[in-house]
């Protein structure tokens, strides 16, 4: 796609998506006390409007109430490191929820920000930030706006229109990993992952069992680790917490530490597939619910037949079969490049080898169907 092209389908998504903040605002999101419509708010054209970063951005060192944070278990994106955070309006706070992702105020930004390092076994080569993802809750909603990184490492501007990147880094056993048009998704395609209901888009990190984790804080007065709940509530970020201890925890994937074989496979499934295969998900007439809290083997597709035919089936008969992953549907699926068969169906180049490999012990490891703890 040439320069002009480019530039004119971008105008043409800016222009759809503020039809969009139109359309949400004359449909009954009034304006708290007042009657009236919001009116809807245009998206910065440079990243650094949002204030989230100290200096340009290129250290990802967060600014003044910028609070950063990590999950137990992150999504897999293509072996992207990625760097989150989140900004609320000053004076306000989340409310914690149990289960569901916290319920931010109106004006609170997520951020989200990928990059892949020089050389993954020397850091101090540095890393090439590629996109951050912003997350913005307007009083219409919360709306995606994808910012791409200039080759200075100095400021990432809007691209509505997403792109494609080709790209490469050196992983940890000093070979070279590239990755064919990586994908930078457009503004629409974020509905992809965080639509709910079939209507709205809401945050899928920020839940407790994500965040139930300890972080190194760092500050003019040195480095400090603690909870993220604690931390998050004591600075008053969030209310209605409890102890951690008592808040659920995701069990990292890749920790034995942190949980067994089926914890961190399901850990697995549900931070890269439970978004789209839930009750109210995009893929909720797939009748999968790959969340944790689903405790029916049926429901996670154990004996299942899928909906899908011909080259979404992958072949196979039963989304699991236990104890054979070769003829499991789901395993097939995410270890797939192809066209209508891979899963996620979204922005993936690369197979997750490792985390393949651990959903095939997993169904490896499952008794026969009525027998599945």
């Amino acid at each position: 796609m040439n320069i002009a092209s480019q530039a004119a389908r971008e105008a043409r998504l800016l222009g759809l998506l503020f039809l969009i903040f139109g359309a949400w605002s004359a449909s009954g999101c009034a304006s708290k006390g007042t009657g009236e419509a919001p009116e809807p708010t245009p998206p910065p054209k440079l990243l650094s409007a949002y204030g989230l970063f100290q200096g340009n951005g290129a250290s990802q060192e967060p600014a003044e109430g910028v609070i950063p944070y990590d999950l137990n278990t992150p999504l897999f994106s293509d072996y992207a490191l990625k760097y989150r955070f989140v900004k609320l309006p000053k004076g306000t706070s989340a409310q914690y929820h149990d289960q569901e992702a916290f319920e931010f105020p109106v004006g609170t930004v997520i951020a989200k920000t990928f990059a892949y390092p020089i050389d993954a076994r020397d850091p101090a080569k540095g890393q090439r930030l590629i996109e951050t993802r912003i997350l913005k809750h307007e009083a219409a909603g919360w709306v995606g706006l994808p910012y791409i990184w200039n080759d200075q490492q100095t400021e990432a501007t809007l691209a509505v229109a997403g792109a494609t990147r080709n790209l490469a880094w050196i992983d940890e056993a000093g070979q070279e990993r590239p990755v064919d048009n990586y994908i930078i998704p457009n503004s629409n395609q974020c509905k992809g992952c965080h639509k709910t209901d079939g209507q709205r888009n809401l945050p899928i990190g920020p839940k407790a069992r994500h965040l139930n984790r300890d972080f190194v804080y760092h500050s003019p007065a040195g480095a400090s680790t603690e909870n993220q709940l604690a931390h998050w509530r004591r600075i008053g970020a969030l209310t209605g917490a409890p102890e951690p201890n008592a808040a659920p925890r995701l069990a990292v994937w890749n920790d034995p530490a942190t949980g067994s074989l089926d914890q961190r496979a399901r850990a697995w499934l549900e931070v890269n597939c439970a978004h789209c295969h839930n009750p109210q998900g995009p893929a909720r007439n797939s009748g999968l619910d790959l969340q944790v809290t689903q405790q029916d083997p049926y429901r996670w597709g154990v004996g299942k037949p899928p909906v899908a035919a011909g080259r979404g089936s992958a072949g196979g008969r039963f989304d699991i079969v236990p104890g054979k992953p070769d003829e499991s549907i789901l395993a097939l699926r995410i270890a797939s490049l192809e066209t209508d068969v891979m899963m996620p169906e979204l922005g993936k180049r690369l197979v997750h080898r490792e985390g393949v490999e651990l959903v095939r012990e997993w169904i490896a490891s499952l008794p026969p169907a009525g027998n599945t703890p």
